[in-house]
């Protein structure tokens, strides 16, 4: 990948690398790195590190962690679009026997299946797969630890039984078609199960002393799917730019933004922060932004990925010490320098290409009861319908084709629009989801449920 850090101005620049010197600095990481992505192409990359001399570049590999869950995410994705499975399905459906049949596969994508946050002992992460070689050995005799489907609970075993369901519909190994069907479309061509030179090892810093101890590597077999990956800075900056924008090649824009949905229940811990869970991706509030991506971490490891569609910026941090640098509030805080110094610029207003007289026709002000709110045609070919006072709910629409709107987000995602006319064709009113906006605050010649006192508005007296 070409950096162009050039792109970024000077003090933007040194404002990144302030951020990170002071993460590996007071962290005590061994190394620490980094890559900023802004427009769709890496714009900066830094790196600190404790050896006089050396400095880790992009194409250094350090082990992510759980981000390999966002990658085991887009591979079921991927049969959900060729239909293949249905995120409703049981799991049992596709991998009987699992005694984890009834949770479904969204559930297993968004951490709401019930199922363990770990495998039965000894710690996978520190000891070889070899030590699980069968399935149940990861998920225990007793699968299910809470009802499924009733709250968020994360599960390493979760996404071990999603790269089985991969390997079974696929009929090949998990790590084979994560190489067909991703790295090589997207080009990431240092991103591997096992460490390829030039890498980084993994080491633990002594809690109360400036010594380190190396940490073991280990093949985690089953669990790979949950947490084997190496990768660098440059191939993460492009998988940050798909899981923005998607690619055709491996999955749509509207699969990945669907990914990027909560799909699980917030713990109430988690409502204070703004945390929650989409389907193989993490999504919190910070600073009034919203933060996509993943974090990671293995023994000797820790990783994220964090990214934020509306600004158009994204972050990807590494670091090679089991704890010690916070990366989240890092990466997050690494996309806010960006955002901040260097606002997104936006597209110049274009006119539409095509006015459609029927669609005229509906924009404009428009009343349900006493709320005002406005409805807009944008060049896009939506309609959005927005409160005039600022509060209240939003919501844009697409045309479904036969004169009928359907709502895209927030309240009204998957409610139809319906603009009703009168015998002379002139519209009535707007029926949304039995709903019924009139161009008058409750107009009398409008079916307004309840009806309209035929006295009319009148004052206090």
């Amino acid at each position: 990948m070409t950096t162009t850090q050039g792109q970024l101005l000077p003090g933007t620049r040194r404002a990144l690398l302030h951020r990170i010197a002071v993460a590996q600095a007071e962290g005590r990481a061994p190394s620490l790195v980094a890559a900023v992505v802004r427009d769709g192409q890496a714009v900066w990359h830094g790196a600190r590190t404790s050896v006089d001399g050396h400095g880790p570049d992009e194409t250094v590999q350090y082990r992510i962690g759980s981000i390999t869950k966002t990658f085991t995410a887009v591979l079921v994705m991927r049969l959900r679009d060729e239909g293949l499975l249905d995120l409703a399905d049981p799991l049992e459906k596709h991998l009987p026997g699992t005694g984890a049949g009834e949770a479904t596969i969204a559930d297993l994508l968004a951490h709401t299946a019930g199922l363990a946050a770990e495998s039965p002992a000894p710690w996978w992460e520190r000891t070889p797969g070899s030590l699980r070689p069968e399935l149940s050995d990861v998920l225990g005799e007793q699968p299910l630890m809470h009802p499924v489907g009733r709250r968020h609970h994360y599960s390493n075993p979760g996404y071990t039984v999603l790269g089985a369901l991969v390997e079974e519909l696929r009929g090949a190994p998990w790590e084979e078609v994560l190489r067909e069907e991703i790295l090589v479309p997207l080009g990431l061509r240092r991103t591997s199960t096992m460490p390829q030179p030039p890498h980084a090892s993994g080491w633990a810093v002594h809690p109360w002393a400036d010594a380190m101890l190396p940490e073991p590597m280990e093949d985690l077999g089953l669990m790979a799917a949950a947490g084997q990956l190496w990768s660098t800075t440059g191939d993460l900056a492009r998988f940050a730019v798909f899981l923005a924008r998607g690619d055709d090649r491996v999955l749509s824009a509207r699969s990945v933004q669907e990914m990027r949905t909560p799909a699980a229940p917030a713990e109430a811990a988690d409502v204070v922060d703004g945390v929650t869970y989409g389907l193989g991706m993490q999504l919190q509030r910070r600073d009034g932004r919203l933060l996509v991506g993943h974090s990671g971490s293995l023994p000797g490891f820790l990783a994220n990925l964090t990214i934020s569609v509306e600004d158009d910026v994204a972050a990807v941090v590494l670091a090679n010490c089991t704890s010690g640098p916070l990366l989240g509030a890092v990466g997050a805080d690494l996309v806010r320098i960006v955002a901040e110094a260097e606002p997104r610029i936006p597209e110049p207003w274009r006119p539409l290409r095509e006015v459609d007289p029927g669609v005229l026709e509906l924009v404009g002000q428009w009343y349900w009861g006493t709320y005002a709110f406005g409805l807009r045609a944008g060049a896009d070919g939506l309609l959005t319908l927005a409160p005039l006072n600022g509060g209240g709910r939003r919501a844009r629409f697409r045309a479904d084709g036969e004169g009928t709107w359907t709502g895209l987000e927030g309240y009204y995602a998957g409610e139809v629009l319906r603009p009703v006319r009168r015998p002379d064709g002139a519209v009535s009113h707007l029926d949304l989801g039995s709903f019924v906006f009139t161009r008058q605050p409750y107009d009398p010649g409008a079916p307004v449920p309840g009806g309209v006192d035929p006295e009319g508005w009148r004052g206090i007296g």
